[in-house]
């Protein structure tokens, strides 16, 4: 044989032997046997044919952490915590500082409901982890679960996970043999239906408002602004709040209070009083609704308002109806003013649609109102009332509202933008138009 025949036979041994070691470095489904095609398999949600490629590797490769921790976590999405934890502790006990392990570990346990084990979890990662936001807050949960709280809007399900599952994945199922990710969607619907006494991590809240409304005629811009304190109790909510309008070349001081008390399940109530001697406010405001919010995302209220101005009292009742569809809420409320002596009863309405983002802290809305309204009075400033007076009648109202959060979710920002059209009472037919744009931040301690 020569040299050139010798060379061709080489090259086709060599040839051959790559393609065994390559259809050996695939499984019968076609995918390749490596960690990054397992990675990528589980990041696309295929994480049955991920955990089958992980659980060969992690046989042949029982040293490598990086590969038993990846399997550890496809193992607990599909529901076996037991082996999941197994695999979780050959990882930390070989490595206690691996920071993805341990939360992976710790959610593990909030998986399978397993409250106090993931509360000792986090505890022993802090002990190796020094501060880590993540670890604490995930502590804080378990914490919660352990003296029999819900989780709060920000659930341990949907942060800080590299790994999200989508596309037509097969459904897991839970314990109770419900699909896991239908388990996750109920959980984020219940984390959006949010009232003003449903329970708080932080219990107190400082808002500062402020905000300005300029005219096509006649007026000149009104400022407003109004700093509030909420206070969370086991009876309800408490806010005492300070209004300040600027309007005319005169300022104006409104005291303010709401309170939300708790009634039962699922009702609760609103009752607020207002008290300003400037002209600016009304002498006295008193209102009050009940609530029912049903588990079935329906909420619907009733109730009154009463406002004494220098020249005359005015009285509606008011009612609403709320409903939560997915990331989305819809709510209609009315107030009718009935007439005094020759005068025709006012009626008025308020649409808002909202859609929630991450939780019920983060949303974007729009607000449509039209009629005549104590409430729904030409100086607002998206849901916030600036200054009330009986000058005007017919009105249509249409704003914008968007509200995120801080990073550590403490910290809140609603900006909001309108546009109101008002008939002049001493002019009927005759409309000035008003625009306003108004910032709040939110603070929680």
């Amino acid at each position: 044989m020569n040299s050139s025949k010798k060379h061709i036979v080489l090259w086709f041994f060599i040839l051959c032997l790559g393609g065994i070691y390559a259809q050996s470095q695939e499984n019968s489904t076609g995918y390749s046997l490596t960690y990054d095609s397992a990675y990528d398999l589980a990041f696309a949600g295929k994480t049955s044919k991920a955990n089958t490629i992980l659980g060969n590797l992690a046989k042949e490769q029982p040293q490598n952490t990086k590969v038993t921790a990846l399997w550890a976590s496809t193992l607990s999405w599909k529901g076996s915590y037991d082996q999941a934890r197994n695999e979780f502790n050959k990882v930390l006990s070989a490595d206690k500082k691996n920071r993805e392990a341990w939360i992976s570990a710790i959610k593990n346990e909030l998986y399978a409901k397993n409250y106090a084990t993931a509360l000792g979890l986090a505890n022993k990662a802090l002990v190796n982890i020094n501060d880590d936001t993540e670890l604490v807050r995930l502590k804080d949960l378990a914490f919660q679960n352990v003296q029999g709280t819900s989780y709060p809007e920000n659930g341990w399900y949907n942060v800080d996970s590299k790994i999200t599952t989508f596309g037509k994945a097969k459904k897991k199922m839970d314990n109770a043999g419900k699909p896991k990710n239908e388990v996750a969607s109920q959980n984020k619907e219940n984390s959006i239906r949010k009232t003003p006494v449903t329970e708080e991590v932080e219990k107190n809240r400082v808002a500062v408002n402020s905000s300005v409304t300029v005219f096509d005629q006649r007026f000149d811009p009104i400022t407003s602004s109004s700093i509030s304190f909420k206070r969370q109790t086991e009876f309800g909510s408490i806010i005492p709040r300070l209004n300040f309008s600027s309007r005319q070349g005169k300022n104006g001081l409104q005291y303010d209070i709401d309170i939300y008390p708790k009634i039962a399940k699922g009702f609760y109530a609103y009752v607020n009083y207002g008290y300003s001697n400037s002209e600016l406010f009304p002498n006295h405001k008193v209102g009050g609704d009940v609530y029912y919010n049903h588990k079935s995302g329906v909420e619907f209220s009733g109730g009154g308002r009463f406002i004494n101005f220098a020249t005359r009292n005015v009285k509606s009742i008011t009612n609403s109806l709320g409903y939560y569809r997915g990331n989305y809420y819809f709510s209609l409320r009315s107030f009718i003013t009935p007439g005094e002596e020759a005068e025709l009863t006012k009626a008025s309405g308020n649409i808002l649609v909202r859609k929630y983002l991450k939780d019920a802290e983060n949303y974007m809305g729009l607000n449509f109102g039209i009629g005549f309204s104590p409430e729904l009075r030409q100086f607002s400033s998206g849901d916030q009332l600036l200054a009330e007076t009986l000058l005007y009648i017919e009105s249509q109202r249409l704003s914008f509202e968007y509200q995120f959060t801080s990073k550590n979710n403490l910290s809140a920002y609603r900006t909001n933008v309108g546009v109101l059209r008002q008939e002049q009472s001493f002019a009927p037919g005759t409309y000035f138009y008003s625009f306003s744009a108004g910032l709040t931040y939110q603070f929680n301690f």
